[in-house]
């Protein structure tokens, strides 16, 4: 990953993760080529937004337990928290102003 900006959840510290503030998750694989060319994005946004949003990725293979609680079956999966509550959600491909629109609406 090449920012620093972004985390890594897993399944262990999903919950206490997204506890507060303002949260986007990116549920990806290896495999995935949309997940792939969606991550500069990700990272962007990590960017942009540093400080008023944490930005984090999942790696589905990894983690079995997290992704079926949200009913996710297909990557890339974007998941919009705030204060631990799921606000948005986006499946597949997403260009950078749509998502940064999405996280403007909860700031």
């Amino acid at each position: 990953m090449a920012s620093d900006k972004v985390k890594t959840f897993t399944d262990a510290d999903f919950g206490e993760s997204v506890k507060s503030g303002l949260v986007l998750v990116d549920f990806w694989a290896e495999w995935c080529a949309p997940c792939r060319r969606l991550a500069p994005t990700v990272e962007q946004l990590a960017e942009d937004y540093n400080g008023r949003l944490t930005v984090a990725k999942m790696n589905v293979d990894e983690n079995p337990v997290t992704p079926p609680n949200f009913m996710i079956r297909g990557i890339p999966t974007l998941l919009l928290f705030k204060n631990g509550d799921l606000k948005e959600t986006i499946v597949g491909l997403a260009d950078k102003g749509d998502l940064a629109r999405m996280i403007d609406k909860h700031l």
